[in-house]
């Protein structure tokens, strides 16, 4: 669901005070998060070292039944009102709005402001909102508190402040890049994600906000983690623009054994796309997601691009990635005649991806893929697991760079898959595969070069057939092969539990690889 803020204007700058030369070189050169005996990570770190050595203490039933129990609209007609957003009259890069409790969002968090070393928590008050056509403004608390915030500041024009990340519910977050709209949402760490255990679900309970000096093109925030099995610090340093950077700082500790840690998680949804066969509802718009596949650069100089599905039932894809060099959920189509929605514009959605700093060590990236009846739901997690932990209490860290950005042709750096199709092959036995490659050295080469596919299929399936030929439409080069699925025996044909089948293929010149690998699974 999208949280659209409001615009505000724009204002007067604002002088710094200066005591002597000495000030106003630390004032201009130390960033306030820096300066000497100021607020910092570490401070963080170390609340998130004791919290973990504390047993868990569950901070929901701390919102009224009576704001849980509101309706969608009736939580969205509680409006936090533009012109008491924080720093507002102070002509600073960044503005600060905050949302209300209720409806999903059950528990408060703490918001705290750093300014130049000094904390000092953002005290809740009913004036701050518009209840609109609710009626229950003076039932609610004087002190409550807040459920999250977002950060905002002059994204596409000098007139006003756009929206440019949220930070609400559990350890979720989003950003946009220039003329974006919400898409895939990011979280501090995933646990257990699809395990019969059950999902961990983490909170961060406590915010602080590093106030900006002027003209800084960032924004720092530091939050803290908690959940029954994990606690973990963080550090956000967000730098808005054409492409939306941010740069985490992770540190975590166990309380307790997990079976599986994510980090760096991405959820989006996928309801269907040009490679869905029959779309599973009556509706006139060609395509319906958020982000179309994921893509993921090895150390070993691969490029693999695997497109989404909507599948009929739990998909759960790894991929062994030691010291990834990066990796995200793409929307890779920004094309509007490819989903004719002037209501959710999905081709102005957001790509996140994740580039790791530093050396993450051994482990695997993992690709969640939920069956999704509508559009409303996010069905589809990624995220790196590693493969070994620090033992229970000691600090295990991280770090990585986030882009938030439209399609862009510089990731892969050679050709990449714009197309996955699919249809009945020469017989009701065989599948046929249509897949659609650009960029890169494709465009350049004549319908006469010896290009070719390498294609890998299943085990449990048999290649019958494969061509390569130019697309004089899009300039780049089209693989259409069909393969056999191997008999299951009649039961298994019925009952359509016929197993997964996983498909590779890439083009190529003689030796020269020409584009990133296609990977795909198909459910027979």
């Amino acid at each position: 669901m999208d949280y659209a803020g409001g615009f505000l204007p724009w204002y007067s700058r604002r002088g710094l005070q200066v005591w002597s030369l000495a000030a106003l070189l630390v004032c201009i050169l130390i960033p306030r998060a820096e300066a000497a005996d100021s607020f910092s990570y570490q401070k963080v770190i170390d609340q998130a070292g004791q919290l973990a050595a504390q047993p868990y203490q569950n901070q929901a039933g701390q919102v009224p039944d009576f704001l849980l129990k509101l309706d969608y609209d009736a939580w969205r007609d509680i409006r936090f009102k533009p012109e008491q957003a924080l720093w507002r009259t102070e002509g600073l890069p960044f503005q600060v709005q905050f949302f209300h409790p209720g409806l999903y969002y059950d528990r408060l968090v703490k918001i705290n402001i750093v300014d130049f070393g000094d904390v000092k928590p953002v005290a809740f008050s009913r004036d701050l909102f518009d209840y609109g056509k609710n009626s229950f403004k003076d039932k609610v608390p004087a002190s409550l508190g807040f459920a999250g915030f977002r950060l905002h500041c002059q994204l596409n024009t000098r007139k006003y402040y756009d929206e440019v990340a949220v930070f609400l519910g559990a350890s979720n977050f989003r950003a946009v890049a220039k003329n974006q709209n919400y898409g895939l949402s990011a979280r501090g760490l995933a646990l257990d994600t699809a395990l019969s255990t059950g999902e961990e679900f983490l909170y961060f309970r406590e915010f602080w906000i590093v106030k900006p000096i002027e003209e800084s093109p960032r924004i720092t925030v530091y939050a803290l983690l908690d959940s029954p099995s994990v606690t973990g610090a963080y550090q956000f340093v967000f730098k808005p623009g054409k492409e939306t950077a941010i740069d985490v700082m992770g540190t975590v500790f166990r309380r307790k054994n997990v079976q599986k840690l994510g980090i760096a998680p991405l959820t989006s949804m996928f309801f269907y796309g040009e490679n869905t066969s029959q779309r599973q509802v009556d509706d006139f718009r060609p395509e319906v997601h958020d982000t179309d596949g994921l893509l993921i650069a090895f150390n070993s100089g691969e490029w693999l691009w695997r497109p989404l599905v909507n599948p009929r039932i739990l998909l759960v894809n790894s991929f062994k990635a030691s010291d990834p060099v990066g990796f995200g959920l793409m929307q890779r189509n920004g094309d509007f005649n490819s989903y004719q929605d002037l209501e959710a514009h999905y081709e102005s959605k957001p790509s996140a991806w994740i580039t790791p700093r530093g050396k993450w060590g051994e482990g695997h990236l993992e690709l969640i893929q939920i069956p999704t009846s509508s559009e409303l739901n996010d069905n589809i997690f990624t995220f790196w697991v590693p493969e070994k932990l620090p033992d229970l209490g000691k600090p295990f860290s991280f770090s990585y760079t986030m882009s938030w950005h439209s399609p862009e042709k510089s990731r892969p750096p050679a050709g990449r898959v714009i197309a996955t199709r699919s249809a009945k092959g020469k017989d009701d036995q065989t599948k046929k595969f249509i897949v659609d490659f650009a960029g890169g050295r494709l465009e350049k080469l004549a319908p006469d070069q010896p290009v070719t596919a390498v294609v890998s299929v299943d085990s449990k399936a048999k290649l019958i057939e494969q061509q390569v030929y130019k697309n004089k439409f899009t300039g780049g080069w089209r693989l259409v092969f069909q393969i056999r699925p191997e008999d299951q025996g009649m039961d298994l044909m019925l009952s359509q539990k016929r197993p997964p089948l996983e498909l590779r293929a890439y083009l190529k010149e003689g030796k020269n690889i020409l584009t990133e690998t296609w990977s795909y699974t198909f459910l027979p």
